[in-house]
């Protein structure tokens, strides 16, 4: 299959994955943390051009209309309420996302960035998984699965595979099925102790 077959099928499964979550999102179903949304707006973002400056070619479009969905997602948490309770935890996260930034725009190399940026949204997840340990009903296990699958399409549609271009959406994979597992295990033990 070609690369731009794999983006579109990627772009197509992210836009798939969004819009029941936006949705959930909208009607108080979901929580989404705004913390995590934020640092994820920012490292998606700069992982974009990072991937485009590193030939990933048509294979980065996923991440970049992921980057802008993201940041709209952030806007929604915050103006709609989602999950805004921050724990000194939290802010250590988000010091340590955003004290990263200049270091990153310190280094030249796009395989650097990538190392770095992909750490920082690594360290995202932590409100996210903090949250769920509490209350894993106000996360959706579907759209951390699906965004697994896009993660995975989105390597697939990569025209030039390398370290560089790899690694965050590998990551971004290998993140999404622990989230899910994490759910899974969560919601089992609320059920068991209901």
């Amino acid at each position: 299959m070609p690369h731009s077959l794999f983006s579109l099928a990627s772009i197509l499964l992210t836009v798939f994955a969004y819009v029941p979550y936006i949705r959930a999102i909208r009607r108080k179903q979901v929580k989404p943390h705004f913390y995590s949304w934020l640092v994820w707006s920012l490292t998606t973002s700069i992982v974009f051009l990072a991937q485009l400056s590193a030939d990933g070619g048509v294979g980065a479009w996923p991440t970049g209309v992921s980057a802008l969905i993201t940041i709209f997602v952030a806007t929604l948490a915050w103006l709609l309420k989602g999950d805004v309770r921050i724990t000194r935890l939290d802010r250590a996260f988000l010091i340590a996302a955003l004290a990263s930034i200049p270091v990153w725009g310190l280094t030249a190399d796009p395989l650097w960035s990538v190392i770095i940026l992909t750490g920082i949204d690594a360290v995202g997840f932590g409100p996210t998984l903090r949250k769920l340990w509490h209350l894993p009903h106000e996360e959706s296990a579907w759209f951390y699965a699906l965004f697994a699958l896009r993660s995975f399409l989105s390597i697939l549609a990569l025209e030039s595979l390398n370290l560089t271009t790899v690694l965050f959406p590998a990551v971004m994979v290998i993140a999404c099925i622990l989230v899910c597992g994490l759910l899974w295990w969560r919601r089992r033990a609320a059920a068991g102790t209901a």
